[in-house]
Formats: structure tokens, C-alpha cells, sequence
């Protein structure tokens, strides 16, 4: 029984893959793109599982070492360049990123790296700061542990339960236990990459494509449907795309239902879609195959290994992306369009089929004398050289600490955040603080200096309010000031709410925060709904490195128009066209720029005192 390519799993792929890479260059447009993943994890599911089951009813067993080898051929050319070529560009551009790179390449070979992420903290939503190249490879650790272990488990299913109902069952039950656990484990207003990474949590969409393949075996299926049944498949199908499509469009990666559900029901609606697919009467199959689809699912897995390093590496070298969002994402587009062509036709298609014992006499015949093969010289050349950078960086990885030392904004909020506690425990300021004082006050009127001596006001907000705290609290002595870097809009929920059960909550409420990314309605009405009854002041964000500066600075203004209680202070349009006021990141205000900063924000909130 031969296994049939099925052509319409390429457009499945580049709809994920395209889900995936439009999620990450506009958040704010496509927020539920990051559900591409568990399409690539249902399809793995659905094809590894139907191979293994295919080749058990053939032979009567699973020949591991002859799969084993395949995966290997399959997957480790293409990641080890990737790893290679990505490490190489950060030793040469952007040597901070090195920290921790010994760790990030033995548990990427190692296919363990989300349990990396997991352990050093490292959020899949924080997008801005040093941002790691390599935060989306968590995604083949997990496939990689699926390949590793996944044939010992079929094998052991097929041997000693063999009926094919029980095996549904096993699996279709695991989903929903994976499933379960993720909404347990899961807390709201926290970041929650945790369930996000982790392999426990995220087996539902594997398990959920490999009960598919028990009951719904592509080589076993009909080749004809009478019309009735063919319709109800095609419109089963159809309903489950548009279904997708629609929470790839709206579905928020800090939803609570995401978590609680959310995502095991798209990835139902992803078995069901496969199924339709899969089935050679249905009519899916053919509307999913195209030229165009085909060529991105095909090279579906290099794009995916190659779109975030170019994203990371092109956002830190363009520095006013958001001016010209659409053009930019075009550009970045068509990069890791180029790169992944290279990747498919020169590594990944003739690395899977080479014959690795040949290696030597390959390289011998690369430089004998009068060689044809000058292009293949050229490469061996350019992979000598990659990997000799990449090693160096690996081999004089840099400490963290000794990288954050040597960055002025981490300098500055640690000064504050020392400072911040030297006020809560109320010990006297020195003549050098008292100076900063009050030159921090310089251009207020005294009646406003008065005022901010006594006013009460929380602070809640990102690194771009870490950086601005003593600033601020040179002003407004009385303002309780919790700022965190990286941290999303959704993650001052629970504290403004612990704060108002404390009766902490002043009437005054300054909020600094969408440095990070853009924030949902339903974050903002929580929010408006915990500070009503407050005078809610909001900095909206300077950040032309990211293309979501526009977006949310015009839901800020939108959410003014709503919101009685919300005053926006204009940072943006203050400090557009002063790049001096700002670190290299053209984010955070330098010295010169926090004084700007903290003058915008007291004149804002005491003109209406």
C-alpha cells in the first residue's frame, strides 16, 4: 500500500506558517496568527501517526533506525545552518544577544529548548528589548520530542492493545487531559508562556491529529462520495477554514479563553479541516492546491526557522518602522522569502538525500586541482566561515550580568529602582538627590510644585516608566510607582485590582504602558472598570522600532473618547522628532530626554489639579 502526497496539507502548511510570520510583523491586524502552531502540530500528529500505522499493517513492526535516520536527515541540516548562520550574525552585530547561547544551541540540538525557555524565564510575548532570535524553536523541541518518542509509543499501542477503538480512545482522552492541564495551569493577567511552551500542555493538537489517523487512515480512505456525502465532508471542511480563519483575525495570545479551551477548539476545527483535506472524494483537497501554496508548503519549515531571526535582526537595524508599517512587512517578507528559497534548494533537499559517508571524498573532489565544482567550493568556504564566527561566539559567550553592566538604561533602572526603595523606607534623600529633585521640578510654577509635594498617585507601567521612576518621583514624592520591564498591558490588571482591594489605589492613576505590544478592549474596559471612579492619566508610547506605535497610540486616543476619567499625555508627538532624547533604542529617554518626559507628565496631571 503505497502512501499518497497530499497536495492541499501544502496549503494547510502555508496557512499556518503565514499565520505565524503575520502575527509576529503586525500583532495588532492579525492577533490570532500565532494559531498557525497548532495546525504544524495536528498535521505532524495526523501524517507521523498515518505513516506508523501504514507501515505496522505492511510489515508488522515499526523499523525505528530507518525512521530515526530520516527525521534526522529531514530536520538537522536545516537547523544546525539556521543556528549557525543566526549565531554567526550576533557574534559580528549584536554580541549582546550571546548570553546564554551555549544553552540555547545544545538544547536546540537537543530538542529540549522550551523546557530552556521555561526554566530561564524567557517570554513568548514580550517583543521588545533584546528579543532572542531563537524564541520560536520552541516549537521543534516539541515536535522533536514528539519524533523521539512517538514510534516507541505507536509500536507499544499497535503490539498490545491493537484494536484500533481503544487506541482512539487512549489518544482522543490524552488530548483532553493535555488540554485540561493547560487551563489549570494557566493564570489570567499573567504572563502565560508557560502553558504556552510547554510540551504537557501543548500535546492536545499531536494527540488530536494522531486519533484522527487511527480512525481516519489516508490510504484507506474512498476515492468517490455520492453527492450527498462529498457536500456535508467539503461543507464540514469549508466551516472549519472559515472558523480558523476568523480567530486567526481576532483570537488574543492573553485571552483567557485561549487557554481555557480556546485553543483545543481550534485545534479541533484544524482535525476536522485535515480530515476534509485528506479525503480524496472531498473537494478541499483541490481548492487547497496551487502553485503558490505548494511552493510555501514546501519550504514551510524553512520559513519558519528563518522568520524570526530576520524580523529580530531587521526591527533592531530600521529604526522607524512604524512610520511605513506595510512597506516594511513587504520587505521582510520577501527577505525571509529569499532566504528560505536558499535554505530548501541548497540545504534541505540535498543534505536530506546525501550520503553522509561520503563526506571526505565529496571534499577532496571539491579541491582537487582543476575542480568543476567551483560553486561547491564557494559554500564550503562560506559554511567554514560562518561556523568559525559562530563558534567563537559560543565558545566567549558573554555574561548576563556583565552585558547588563555595560548597558546605561539597565544602569539607570537599577539606580531607580534602589532609590524607589530607599523612599518606601523612608530614609532621607542625599544633597545629590535633593539636587536631581529639584531639578526635575525646574519649569513648574510654584503653586504645581506645592501641589505635586502632596499629591497621591500610583504608577503602574513598563521599562520606558522603570527608566522614568526617579524622574517622576523627584516630582511627585507621594507616587507609588510598580514598573516592570517587558511588561504587557494585560499584566496591570491584577495589580491595579490588589491595589484597590488594599485601598491602596490613589485617585490619581498614571499608567505607562504598550511599549510591549498592542492591548485588547477587553484588557482596557478591565482596567477602566477597576480605576473607575479615578482620574486615570496614560503616556502613550514612543516606539518607532515596532510597527504597533500607531495602533496603540490610536485605541489610547479612542479609549479618551470613551472613558470620561482618561486623559491621554501626549509623550509621542513631544518627543517624535528629538532623537537626542533617547537611548539607541529610540525608546527609552536618556538623561537629557527623562527630564521632557517627566516635565510632559507633571504638567499633564497638574493642570487639572
Amino acid at each position: 500500500m503505497k502512501k499518497r502526497y497530499i497536495t492541499g496539507f501544502d496549503g494547510l502548511r502555508t496557512l499556518a506558517v503565514v499565520g505565524v510570520i503575520l502575527y509576529h510583523i503586525m500583532p495588532f491586524k492579525f492577533q490570532g496568527g500565532f494559531l498557525g502552531v497548532p495546525i504544524f502540530l495536528v498535521l505532524s500528529g495526523y501524517l507521523i501517526t498515518d505513516h506508523l500505522v501504514l507501515e505496522y499493517e505492511q510489515t508488522g513492526t515499526i523499523d525505528l533506525k530507518n525512521f530515526y535516520i530520516k527525521r534526522v536527515k529531514r530536520l538537522y541540516p536545516g537547523l544546525i545552518t539556521m543556528l549557525m548562520a543566526t549565531t554567526a550574525y550576533i557574534t559580528l552585530f549584536q554580541r549582546q544577544l550571546l548570553v546564554n547561547i551555549r544553552g540555547v544551541i545544545v538544547t536546540n540540538l537537543l530538542y529540549v529548548y522550551n523546557w530552556f525557555e521555561i526554566a530561564h524565564g524567557e517570554s513568548y510575548f514580550d517583543k521588545f528589548g533584546n528579543q532572542s532570535p531563537f524564541t520560536h524553536l520552541w516549537t521543534l523541541a516539541i515536535e522533536g520530542q514528539f519524533y523521539l518518542f512517538w514510534p516507541l509509543i505507536m509500536l507499544a499501542l499497535l503490539v498490545f492493545v491493537r484494536k484500533k477503538q481503544p487506541i482512539f480512545d487512549i489518544l482522543f482522552i490524552g488530548s483532553f487531559v493535555s488540554a485540561l492541564l493547560m487551563a489549570v495551569m494557566f493564570h489570567p493577567n499573567q504572563d502565560p508562556s508557560r502553558v504556552y511552551y510547554g510540551t504537557d500542555t501543548r500535546l492536545f493538537s499531536i494527540f488530536l491529529g494522531a486519533s484522527l489517523a487511527i480512525i481516519w487512515p489516508s490510504g484507506r480512505l474512498r476515492q468517490r462520495l455520492d453527492g450527498r456525502l462529498r457536500l456535508m465532508l467539503d461543507g464540514i471542511g469549508i466551516v472549519s477554514l472559515l472558523l480558523m480563519l476568523w480567530m486567526f483575525m481576532t483570537t488574543s495570545g492573553q485571552s483567557d479563553l485561549v487557554y481555557r479551551g480556546g485553543m483545543y477548539f481550534f485545534s479541533l476545527l484544524a482535525t476536522l479541516l485535515i480530515a476534509t483535506v485528506a479525503h480524496p472524494g472531498a473537494d478541499l483537497n483541490r481548492l487547497l492546491s496551487n502553485p503558490v501554496f505548494t511552493w510555501v508548503g514546501r519550504r514551510s519549515y524553512g520559513i519558519y526557522i528563518y522568520q524570526y531571526p530576520v524580523l529580530i535582526f531587521y526591527e533592531s537595524a530600521v529604526k522607524n518602522i512604524a512610520a511605513h508599517p506595510w512597506l516594511h512587512a513587504i520587505i521582510e517578507i520577501i527577505i525571509i522569502c529569499l532566504i528560505s528559497e536558499f535554505s530548501y534548494r541548497c540545504i534541505e533537499k540535498k543534505l536530506s538525500k546525501f550520503d553522509y559517508s561520503q563526506t571526505w571524498q565529496v571534499l577532496r573532489d571539491s579541491f582537487r586541482k582543476n575542480s568543476p565544482f567551483k560553486w561547491r567550493q564557494v559554500g564550503i568556504v562560506t559554511a567554514t566561515a560562518v561556523t568559525v564566527i559562530a563558534l567563537f561566539g559560543i565558545i566567549n559567550q558573554p555574561d548576563a550580568s556583565a552585558v547588563q553592566k555595560d548597558n546605561q538604561l539597565q544602569q539607570v533602572i537599577q539606580k531607580n529602582e534602589q532609590a524607589t526603595a530607599k523612599r518606601k523606607k523612608g530614609k532621607k534623600l542625599t544633597a545629590k538627590e535633593k539636587q536631581e529633585q529639584k531639578a526635575a521640578q525646574k519649569g513648574l510654577t510654584a503653586a504645581q510644585k506645592k501641589r505635586a509635594q502632596t499629591l497621591q498617585v500610583t504608577a503602574v507601567g513598563d521599562s520606558v516608566m522603570a527608566d522614568g521612576m526617579e524622574t517622576l518621583q523627584n516630582i511627585f514624592p507621594q507616587m507609588y510607582v510598580d514598573a516592570k520591564v517587558g511588561r504587557q498591558v494585560a499584566e496591570i490588571v491584577p495589580i491595579l485590582q490588589a491595589l484597590k482591594n488594599q485601598g491602596k489605589l490613589a485617585d490619581t492613576v498614571l499608567i505607562g504602558e504598550g511599549t510591549n505590544g498592542p492591548f485588547t478592549q477587553q484588557t482596557l474596559d478591565q482596567i477602566m472598570t477597576i480605576t473607575k471612579g479615578h482620574k486615570v492619566y496614560w503616556i502613550n508610547v514612543h516606539v518607532p522600532t515596532k510597527n504597533w506605535q500607531n495602533q496603540v497610540n490610536s485605541d489610547l486616543e479612542a479609549a479618551a473618547k470613551k472613558y470620561h476619567n482618561l486623559t491621554i499625555i501626549d509623550w509621542y508627538s513631544k518627543s517624535n522628532n528629538h532623537p537626542d532624547w533617547f537611548y539607541s533604542d529610540n525608546v527609552h529617554p536618556n538623561s537629557n530626554g527623562l527630564k521632557y518626559y517627566g516635565d510632559v507628565v507633571a504638567r499633564a496631571i497638574l493642570k487639572k489639579k
